[in-house]
């Protein structure tokens, strides 16, 4: 459900970024005018020069588009348009998470880069791609603080009035069988799901951009950082998403593509079957609306092997949808959380 709260001035101050493939734009320059180094973590600030910088050097293809606040009022971003069939993606949403926003940095670069030179993304002219890098945007610049918040999970929004704790677990704040496992009520809690399903403001504006245009989107990426996994709805055991043979047979291919890469292989399935049982994630959410820490040396190949099996859910979702491979009920909204990177902590999603 839609938090009715959401006015019109509140989401234009939601910042979005969006990567539209025209049909005749002519092929995309490198960032010349600026060095970018795409294999070192950033902070806040100098992702935010990065959008901008995007936009302006590919202003044919590329729009920045405001869609939200967070609790501290700073803007969520995002690279935006929306034409015929659309790719949601969004990183950053646990703060401590930083290869997941240097992914998001990476996937567009390398879409913005290829897509007259790749055939199959040549092909992709009639879909757009929304890019959200850092969706909680306070926590992680909180994380940049000092080496006493760097392991930062949670937004800044305060804990009940009783509490003196600070912070929403927003992977847990969605509208998705909201509270019913693998969440705590307890405010201190790094797993804290808030006080009500969408409670906190990040949560909101994902749900009403992406749910007011659902019948637009044909895949939805969630960008985390844990192990190897391509995790598929749902986080609660008792339901099963109704194309999960479809979502475990392209999931299974995507690993198959990343394995390609460095030789990782990637773990597909439920998050109940493959990691822990969870609740009011967002990409549960997603998939209930029928819409189908790491060393800086490790950046590079870990978006290489995101990138490999993004790109091939992606093209599966284009082909079943615009070349009529399969029936009309596999044109719904693919969910798919992606976990990367090689840390062997116990950071949970």
């Amino acid at each position: 459900m839609i938090d009715k709260r959401l006015t019109g001035s509140y989401l234009n101050n939601q910042l979005i970024i969006y990567v539209k493939i025209a049909k005749h734009s002519p092929v995309l320059a490198l960032e010349s005018n600026m060095e970018y180094d795409y294999y070192k973590y950033h902070p806040m600030s100098e992702i935010t020069n990065w959008m901008v910088q995007i936009a302006e050097n590919h202003s044919d293809v590329v729009t920045i588009v405001n869609y939200g606040q967070t609790y501290e009022k700073r803007t969520i971003s995002l690279l935006k348009e929306l034409r015929y069939q659309t790719v949601w993606m969004d990183c950053g949403i646990h703060a401590r998470e930083w290869i997941s926003p240097a992914f998001c940095q990476y996937f567009v670069r390398q879409i913005l880069q290829t897509y007259k030179t790749d055939p199959k993304i040549e092909e992709m002219k009639n879909m757009d791609f929304y890019v959200t890098p850092v969706l909680n945007v306070d926590g992680y610049i909180y994380s940049w603080k000092d080496n006493t918040t760097r392991l930062r999970r949670k937004n800044r929004s305060p804990g009940p009035s009783d509490c003196d704790c600070y912070g929403t677990d927003l992977n847990h704040n969605f509208d998705a069988y909201w509270s019913t496992i693998g969440a705590s009520f307890n405010c201190c809690s790094r797993t804290f799901c808030g006080s009500s399903a969408l409670s906190e403001p990040e949560a909101q504006a994902v749900t009403y951009f992406v749910g007011t245009r659902k019948d637009h989107f044909l895949c939805f990426f969630t960008i985390h950082s844990y192990s190897q996994l391509l995790l598929i709805p749902y986080g609660n055991p008792n339901f099963t998403a109704p194309n999960y043979d479809e979502l475990m047979k392209v999931g299974l291919a995507a690993a198959n593509e990343i394995k390609k890469v460095h030789g990782m292989n990637y773990t597909v399935g439920t998050s109940p079957d493959i990691l822990y049982a969870n609740s009011g994630t967002s990409s549960d959410w997603a998939g209930l609306q029928g819409i189908p820490f790491l060393p800086e040396d490790q950046i590079q190949p870990t978006c290489e092997e995101a990138y490999r099996g993004a790109l091939h859910v992606i093209t599966s979702a284009h082909d079943n949808t615009f070349n009529g491979a399969v029936d009309a009920t596999f044109t719904t909204l693919w969910t798919l959380l992606l976990a990367v990177g090689v840390t062997t902590s116990t950071t949970l999603l």
